[in-house]
C-alpha cells in the first residue's frame, strides 16, 4: 500500500521503560535524518504507558502523548513500534495493530520465540511489516543478515554468547576466581542483571533467542520449547580454574546447528554453558558483551560482536527497523517474511554432538584407568586426554581429568552415568561440554 506523497507516517509506541525511552527520545533527536532516510517524516502519534502522569524527564516529548489505552492508539498509527515484552497483551495488541493496517517492529524475544507463526501469518494476510531485529542481540545487526545477505548460502550452524548478564557473570568469575553468588550480587549493583536475574541465568533468554536464529537460519519453526536449556547457576569456580587450566574459558552459548538424523537432514538447537578455547573468537568476548558466530557453505566463518542489551543500542536496532518498514510504506511493498519452507525435523538433546570435559575423584591404585575407560569404550566414547593429578596429601585419592572425542550428548551422558557407579570412582566432580574445538 503506497503512502501519500509528503505525508508523516504515524507511529506508536507501545512500553516506555529504558529502550521505550531511548526510541522515544532518538525519534525526536534523529527526526530530520530519519525523515530523510525513510522517504517521509515519522511523526510520533502516542505512547502507551501504565502510568501517564509518571515523570520522565529523559522523554522529551508532549505529555499529552501518554495514553493507557494502548488499544485505541494501535488503531491509527501506520507503524507501531512493541517495547513492553512478554507474552500478553503485546500479542493482542501487535495482532490489533496489524487488522489496522499497521507494520509492526518489536523487540519481543519471548513472544516471538513462542508464537512467531500466528503474527508472522497475521503479517501476511493484512499484507503488513514484521520486523524484529532488537529481539536478539540488541544493536549488533545479525537478523537481516542470516535472513538477507545470506539468503543464497546454506548456514550450517550459528554459534553465540546472546545474553550478556550471564557473560558478565562468567567473565568476572574468571578474571576475579568469585563464586557465581558474589558476582550475582556485583552484575545486580552495575545494573546488568534484574534484581529477579531468573530468566537470565537459568538460560531462559537466551533460548528465546535460539529460537529465533534457528527458525530464520534454517528455515524451520522452532519454538523456545524446541531448546535444550541448562542455565549458569551450577557452573562453579572450581569448574571455571578447570577451564582456565585447559586454556579455555567457559560461556553460556546459543547452539544452532544443522544436523544428520536418520540419514536425513535436522537441526538442533541448544543452549547450555561450556568450555570453549581461548583461541576461538567467541573467548574473547568480555563484560556484557555479545557475539554470534556464523558458519556458511560458501561464505565460511562470520562473526557479529557488539552491545546485546542496554537502552540506546537496543533503540538502535529499533530505528533501523522503523526505516526499514516506513520505506516500504512510502514506496509499497513488503519486507522479507516468515520463511519455514525446509521443516526440518528439530532433534532431541540427546543426539546433539559434543564434546565432554570430565573430573573425577577416584581411587589411586592400580587398574582404575582401565576400568574408567572401558566405560567410555563401552558406550562408545573416544578419549581424546586423560590426566591424573594424585593427592599431595598422599591418602590414596587422585583425580582424573577426561576430555572426550565428539560424540553424541545420549552417549556422553549415559557413560558420565556408568563413571559415577564405579567403586573406584568416589565422585564425579564436573561435567561440562567443550565447544569451538
Amino acid at each position: 500500500m503506497a503512502h501519500e506523497p509528503g505525508a508523516p507516517l504515524r507511529v506508536a509506541l507501545l512500553g516506555c521503560g529504558v529502550v521505550g525511552s531511548s526510541v522515544a527520545r532518538m525519534l525526536l533527536e534523529q527526526a530530520d535524518d530519519l525523515a530523510a532516510r525513510a522517504g517521509a517524516p515519522l511523526e510520533l502519534v502516542g505512547i502507551a504507558v501504565r502510568r501517564p502522569g509518571r515523570p520522565r524527564p529523559d522523554v522529551p516529548v508532549d505529555p499529552s502523548l501518554f495514553t493507557t489505552d494502548a488499544d485505541e492508539l494501535v488503531t491509527r498509527a501506520d507503524v507501531v513500534i512493541e517495547v513492553i515484552g512478554g507474552i500478553d497483551p503485546a500479542r493482542g495488541l501487535i495482532l490489533r495493530a496489524m487488522e489496522h493496517g499497521a507494520s509492526v517492529v518489536s523487540a519481543n524475544k519471548a513472544l516471538l520465540a513462542e508464537d512467531g507463526p500466528t503474527l508472522f501469518e497475521a503479517a501476511a494476510r493484512h499484507g503488513v511489516d514484521l520486523y524484529y531485529e532488537a529481539a536478539v542481540a540488541g544493536a549488533i545487526p545479525i537478523l537481516r543478515p542470516v535472513q538477507e545477505s545470506l539468503a543464497g548460502d546454506h548456514v550450517r550452524k550459528v554459534m553465540g554468547i546472546v545474553n550478556g548478564t550471564t557473560n558478565f557473570v562468567l567473565d568476572k568469575m574468571d578474571v576475579s576466581g568469585a563464586g557465581f553468588a558474589e558476582t550475582v550480587e556485583q552484575a545486580q549493583a552495575l545494573g546488568y542483571a534484574e534484581a529477579d536475574p531468573t530468566a537470565d541465568v537459568e538460560g531462559f533468554d537466551a533460548a528465546a533467542k535460539a529460537a529465533i536464529l534457528a527458525s530464520m537460519a534454517f528455515h524451520t519453526r522452532v519454538s523456545s520449547a524446541d531448546v535444550h536449556r541448562e542455565g549458569i547457576t551450577e557452573v562453579t569456580a572450581a569448574d571455571i580454574r578447570a577451564a582456565r587450566e585447559n586454556d579455555c574459558v567457559v560461556k553460556l552459548l546459543a547452539i544452532c546447528e544443522r544436523v544428520t538424523a536418520d540419514g536425513t537432514d535436522a537441526v538442533s538447537v541448544r543452549v547450555h554453558p561450556a568450555m570453549v578455547p581461548r583461541s576461538h573468537p567467541l573467548a574473547s568476548v568480555r563484560e556484557a558483551f555479545n557475539a554470534v558466530f556464523v558458519e556458511a557453505e560458501a561464505a565460511g566463518e562470520l562473526m557479529f560482536y557488539g552491545r546485546g542489551a542496554g537502552g540506546d543500542p537496543t533503540a538502535s536496532a529499533v530505528l533501523g527497523d522503523v526505516v526499514a518498514v516506513a520505506r516500504h510504506r512510502v514506496a509499497g511493498g513488503r519486507g522479507p517474511g516468515e520463511s519455514a519452507y525446509a521443516d526440518l525435523p528439530v532433534v532431541d538433546m540427546g543426539r546433539a554432538v559434543t564434546r565432554y570435559h570430565i573430573s573425577l575423584d577416584v581411587a589411586d591404585r592400580p587398574g582404575v584407568l582401565a576400568q574408567v575407560a572401558a566405560a567410555f569404550a563401552e558406550h562408545g566414547v573416544s578419549i581424546e586426554t586423560v590426566r591424573q593429578q594424585v593427592d599431595p596429601e598422599g591418602d590414596g585419592r587422585a583425580q582424573l581429568i577426561v576430555v572426550t572425542h565428539r560424540a553424541s550428548d545420549a552417549a556422553l551422558s549415559a557413560t558420565v552415568d556408568a563413571l559415577a557407579a564405579l567403586d573406584a570412582v568416589d565422585d564425579v566432580a564436573s561435567v561440562m561440554r567443550v565447544e569451538g574445538a
